[in-house]
């Protein structure tokens, strides 16, 4: 007797397993790969310190940056609209190949948000979310090798006329403010990492990029060094915002979610107060928006 109920309770296993009601979901379906810049993923490491993202509630700290703020606001937003997946990363030297992905179905979020002007290049590809960063609310610093003393001595607008620097068309934001700064030089360099060796080596005078006060806006990664020009500011007229590949499986449900999310995190005065404590909004009363006067009015 003993034998038969042995090999029923065998059999009754066998039945459920191959039906599917006695399966655990398996790792691989809990969890979702995103594609990381190498230096983005150790910033937000050296951030996080080992504590949970979704946890997250000050954004003051030791290597915060945008890309981190944006990452941390994207995945708490996820959670709060229900999405209750983990991510993993794979570190590389990525930057335009996510954009591939996102269209092919192959990557379902970028957590680096996306200017409005790129992202609607994308759009029969992509859902766009809610603004993080709204028009008007995102400025950039004035970086250059901290050697180059020319750089450091503007004082106005008509101080970048004689200037060079670096970006891409492909950052259709990036390049129209740049292009309307009547600069000397304006060079085409497609990937960022060429872009920062550039005006490392002063082949360019200097660059765009968001400001980083827990570095003291001082960017440093291998041999390259560059550093912001104290108390000035680019306005750049753009909002960004985080797109969802319309042609992964998931796509629809993560858009929902994450909308859902981003829309609590704003009632809540969180996303704003998120990238002031990182010092991505610099506090104006002390900093010169050097084009201001350029920008269209909302």
């Amino acid at each position: 007797m003993k034998t038969y109920s042995s090999l029923f309770l065998i059999f009754i296993t066998c039945v459920l397993s191959v039906s599917g009601f006695a399966k655990e979901p398996s790792l691989s379906n809990q969890t979702v790969m995103l594609y990381l810049r190498d230096d983005v993923y150790d910033d937000y490491m050296t951030f996080l310190a080992g504590r949970d993202p979704l946890e997250i509630t000050s954004f003051i700290g030791p290597k915060i940056r945008r890309d981190v703020v944006d990452m941390i606001i994207a995945q708490q937003a996820l959670k709060l609209g229900g999405y209750t997946k983990k991510f993993t990363y794979k570190v590389g030297k990525v930057n335009f190949r996510n954009t591939k992905l996102i269209e092919q179905g192959e990557l379902l979020i970028s957590f680096d948000s996306y200017w409005l002007s790129d992202a609607k290049l994308l759009e029969n590809d992509v859902f766009i979310s809610d603004a993080v960063i709204r028009r008007g609310e995102y400025f950039a610093g004035i970086y250059a090798n901290p050697d180059h003393q020319a750089v450091f001595n503007v004082q106005s607008l008509t101080d970048l006329h004689t200037m060079t620097s670096v970006s891409t068309p492909r950052w259709s934001t990036d390049w129209t403010t740049l292009k309307s700064l009547n600069l000397k030089e304006l060079f085409v360099e497609d990937e960022w990492l060429s872009q920062i060796r550039m005006v490392h080596l002063k082949w360019a005078d200097f660059m765009l990029m968001p400001f980083m006060p827990a570095l003291n806006n001082h960017y440093k990664l291998g041999n390259v060094d560059l550093m912001a020009v104290p108390n000035l500011a680019i306005v750049l007229d753009d909002s960004r915002h985080f797109v969802v590949s319309r042609n992964h499986p998931e796509g629809p449900d993560v858009f929902k979610a994450l909308q859902l999310g981003l829309k609590q995190l704003r009632l809540q005065g969180r996303i704003k107060k998120a990238y002031f404590e990182a010092g991505f909004i610099p506090d104006l009363s002390t900093t010169k928006v050097l084009n201001q006067a350029l920008i269209k009015p909302h």
